[in-house]
Order: C-alpha cells, then sequence, then structure tokens
C-alpha cells in the first residue's frame, strides 16, 4: 500500500481523479440550483418595542405632583416579563385562533397530533429576543409579506394587552381590598354615629367646646346675679319704709335665679358625666370619617387609572411589509453544496486511492 505522505501526492491523487471530482461537484451545484430555485420564498415581519415601567400605572405615579420619581421605562425584569409573555402559551393560541393557521399551514385539525403540529410551525417562524439596547424584537416569518407584517403587529398588540391585563389584575384586586374596607368603616362610622347620637342625647352635649364655654359663662354669671339680688334684698328688708311690693319682686327674682342657677348646676353634671364618653366618640368618629375619606379618594385615584389607558409598552418600529425575501439564501445553498461536495469528494478519491491495493475480501473474512 502506498503511503501519502506528502502534498505532492495528494495534489497528484486529486488531478488524477479531477474529472469525477468536478462531476460530483457540478451534479451537487446543478441539484443545488434546482433544489433552491424550489425552495418557497419567506418574508420577514418585524416589530421592536420598549418595555414601559409598572410604575407608571400606580396612582402614586398620576397623583403625585411630580413628588415621586418614577422610571418611565422598565428594567431587566420588565422585560423578562414581556418576553414571558411572548412565549406563552396564551399568545400561540391566539394566533393560531386569529389567523386560522390550520387552513394556512394545510394542517387538518382533526388529525392526530395536530395542535402539536401547528403551535410547531408557528414556533419555528417566530421569534422574539432582547436586542443590545434593552429593546425587544419581534418577528414572524411567512411566505405572504403582507401577512407576516400584520401578524408580527399583532402579536406585539397582543404582548402588550397580556401585559396591561396582568397589570389591572392587581389593580383589581386593590380596588375590591378599597371597597371593602370602605364597607367595613361605613357600617362602623354608623355604629358609632348611632352611639354618638344616643350619648348626645342623654348627656345633653352637642359640642363640647362650646357648650362648656357657654355653661361656665352662664353659671358665673348666674351666680354673680344670684349673689347681687340676695344681698339687695337683704338690705331693702332691713331698710324701713320699703314697700313690700319691692320686696316680693325682689324675692321672686331672686327665687328664679336660684332655680336658674340649679338648672346650670344640674346641665354641668349632666355635661361633666358624658364629657369623657362623648368626646371619646367624638374622636373615633372623626378620625373613622377621615380615614374614610382618604381611602374613598385612593379608591378613586386607583379606579382612574384602572381606566386610563396606559400602555405596558412602547413602540419603536411598525412591522412595514418586507419587500425583500428573508429566506432561502440561494447563492449560500448553491455555494454550501458545492463546497460540501467538493470536499468529500476529494475525501473519498483519496481514500480510493490509497487503499486501492487492500483485499477487502480478505478483510471482511478476517484473513
Amino acid at each position: 500500500m502506498k503511503q501519502k505522505d506528502n502534498l505532492l501526492d495528494v495534489l497528484r491523487t486529486i488531478f488524477r481523479w479531477k474529472k469525477p471530482i468536478l462531476i460530483v461537484t457540478g451534479v451537487a451545484a446543478l441539484g443545488a440550483i434546482v433544489i433552491s430555485l424550489l425552495l418557497p420564498n419567506y418574508y420577514t415581519g418585524s416589530t421592536t418595542f420598549l418595555a414601559v415601567s409598572p410604575d407608571q400605572a400606580k396612582p402614586e405615579a398620576l397623583f403625585s405632583q411630580g413628588q415621586i420619581r418614577t422610571q418611565y421605562y422598565g428594567n431587566e425584569n420588565d422585560i423578562d416579563r414581556l418576553l414571558t409573555i411572548a412565549n406563552s402559551g396564551e399568545l400561540t393560541n391566539f394566533m393560531i385562533d386569529s389567523f386560522d393557521l390550520y387552513d394556512h399551514y394545510d394542517i387538518d385539525p382533526e388529525a392526530p397530533k395536530a395542535a402539536f403540529k401547528v403551535r410547531e410551525k408557528f414556533s419555528n417562524r417566530y421569534e422574539i429576543e432582547k436586542t443590545s439596547r434593552d429593546a425587544i424584537e419581534l418577528s414572524i416569518y411567512d411566505r405572504d409579506p403582507e401577512l407576516a407584517a400584520q401578524m408580527a403587529n399583532t402579536a406585539r398588540r397582543k404582548v402588550g394587552a397580556i401585559a396591561r391585563q396582568l397589570i389591572q389584575e392587581g389593580q383589581r384586586k386593590t380596588i375590591i381590598s378599597y371597597q371593602t374596607n370602605i364597607e367595613n368603616k361605613e357600617q362602623q362610622l354608623s355604629i358609632l354615629s348611632d352611639s354618638l347620637i344616643r350619648l348626645r342625647k342623654q348627656y345633653g352635649i352637642y359640642s363640647i367646646e362650646g357648650q362648656s364655654e357657654a355653661l361656665t359663662t352662664q353659671l358665673s354669671e348666674t351666680e354673680s346675679k344670684l349673689i347681687r339680688e340676695r344681698s339687695r334684698l337683704e338690705a331693702l328688708q332691713s331698710t324701713s319704709g320699703i314697700p313690700q311690693d319691692t320686696i316680693q319682686l325682689i324675692k321672686a327674682e331672686v327665687k328664679g335665679l336660684q332655680a336658674e342657677y340649679d338648672n346650670l348646676n344640674e346641665k354641668m353634671a349632666r355635661f361633666n358625666d358624658g364629657l369623657a364618653k362623648v368626646g371619646t366618640y367624638d374622636r373615633q368618629y372623626l378620625m373613622a370619617n377621615a380615614t374614610l375619606s382618604d381611602d374613598k379618594e385612593q379608591l378613586k385615584q386607583v379606579l382612574s387609572v384602572y381606566n386610563s389607558d396606559i400602555p405596558s409598552l412602547i413602540v419603536v418600529e411598525e412591522a412595514n411589509v418586507p419587500y425583500e425575501k428573508s429566506w432561502p439564501k440561494r447563492s449560500y445553498i448553491v455555494i454550501g453544496a458545492v463546497a460540501i461536495a467538493f470536499l468529500f469528494s476529494v475525501i473519498g478519491v483519496l481514500l480510493l486511492d490509497t487503499y486501492r491495493d487492500v483485499n477487502w475480501k480478505a478483510v471482511y473474512k478476517g484473513e
């Protein structure tokens, strides 16, 4: 057996077998041309968008009047959330139903594994990835360029809708929590109001500060008048020549002042007895009413955000109808086929020439 131990022998062998090598390479080139021409053209609909921070959907971002700084664009977690949504089964099912992909991909929906096949075909023609500039690029390949662009834009809108739906689901739970809390506080406020009304009637207290000042003033003035009229009565009674009508009139006035003084003392006693209870319930009522007002304002803000159309992503570039095919790259296919055919042809002839003297029959029989 002759060993091909230098490059010159290799070149001699290749040139000796040049015709078969050229024939195999030519056949491969011709076959690659024919096959590549038979392959259908695929077009890429591609759209690019950015993630929006979910902080934009918080009431604090809209109603803080610039006092709270929020990020407008999303971070890595927000980008990952959109990528997860874009690769979810919900999006795939939506695209299959929206564009009737069973019919578009010529798949019988009643056939075994039809659901798996249509999802596999869609996945093979669907790409979603993060770019080097933290944007997200969504691409869909199809034979119809207009459909490819339409599908890409629809998929992007669905990703945004699902992301917005997830945010709204959290807001909806917050709204329910506020509504439940408001209902409970309204019930507590009603109970406090009833108790406060009952105590006010029982103790005659309607304004703690106003009544305290008024009762103290009235009691002091009445006491002063009573003392003054008593002193006057005593002086007139000890003075001779005073008509009895005058004395009786002053006595009646003293008696009236005494009754008024006793009544004010009784009111003051009732006022002091109920002061602590009414004050406690009054403070509780005011605090409960204030917190209820705060909760209602917060609920109003959350509802305003919930009903607002705050986007979950920002479109950088719409998917336009592509006019240049993306695949197949026919020149690459032909060049690749020619290179592979030539390489294997050379390897084949070198092996044939190197082992041409071997008795393969004997080798097979183990001799």
